[in-house]
């Protein structure tokens, strides 16, 4: 359906996965989409991808910690398309797994450029288009949301702190038509959890099958989700299917968690 036809969709964090899949569900919605990430290899690929599905990309390779730089994505995207009606922030950086009573305080602070300044830094700048627009922004937050398990402490802490930003500005920017969302994603089915469930079965001498099938054993549907479901839900919110809905956390998770 094209649900996001006519429409410019702003992507930061673009990657091999979700990024991807956010990036390449927006296209085939009907938008084009502007595609932001520090790694130039990987902008171009998901670029051509994007126009070959018969949409306009522009890729803007880009340190998001960076406030000039911020500045010029947001003009060279409203330079090349005169509007930008979404923004999904994708871009995050790994917190240190350590118990909150021994992390390294200063490294703690530096994963917050990225999981949380970053998205409101760019989420102001672009509010004078996406209030033109009557626009969307939604966050990827996780379902870390959800526990508070060892050593996940300082990933809960910015994770929170982004559900927070999204939820405040949900409140501040809602009279100007712009609506504020986020999805929390569990496990996500893709190369870098592949890649560490091959490493878990090695070191127990299993096949890789039976780690996934233990972990999606803890999830009501008994699988786990996939880029492409997560990206399907980041257009819903995008769209106007849901231009009733703001300041929401929507889980993605299979029911591994109920919320």
């Amino acid at each position: 359906m094209p649900l996001l036809d006519g429409r410019v969709v702003l992507v930061s964090g673009v990657g091999p996965g979700l990024g991807r899949s956010i990036a390449l569900r927006a296209a085939a919605a009907g938008a084009d989409v502007v595609l932001a990430a520090r790694t130039a290899s990987y902008l171009d690929d998901v670029a051509k991808e994007v126009t070959a599905a018969g949409r306009r990309a522009l890729a803007v390779p880009v340190d998001v910690t960076d406030e000039a730089a911020t500045e010029r994505l947001v003009s060279t995207a409203v330079d090349a398309f005169g509007r930008v009606d979404a923004v999904v922030h994708n871009a995050f950086a790994m917190p240190p797994m350590r118990d909150l009573t021994k992390v390294d305080l200063d490294v703690l602070r530096l994963s917050f450029e990225t999981n949380v300044f970053a998205a409101l830094r760019l989420t102001r700048m672009l509010k004078p288009v996406l209030t033109e627009a009557r626009g969307s922004v939604v966050m990827v937050n996780s379902a870390v949301l959800r526990h508070s398990r060892r050593t996940f402490g300082p990933y809960k802490m910015a994770k929170a702190s982004l559900l927070a930003v999204a939820q405040s500005l949900a409140t501040e920017l809602g009279p100007a038509g712009v609506r504020v969302n986020s999805v929390a994603p569990s496990y996500i089915w893709a190369d870098t959890l592949k890649g560490y469930f091959a490493y878990l079965a090695s070191k127990r001498g299993v096949p890789a099958e039976q780690v996934y099938e233990e972990t999606a054993a803890t999830t009501d549907l008994r699988r786990l989700p996939e880029p492409d479901e997560i990206a399907d839900v980041v257009v819903f919110l995008a769209s106007d299917l849901a231009r009733a809905v703001t300041g929401q956390c929507v889980d993605v998770n299979c029911g591994e968690f109920h919320h």
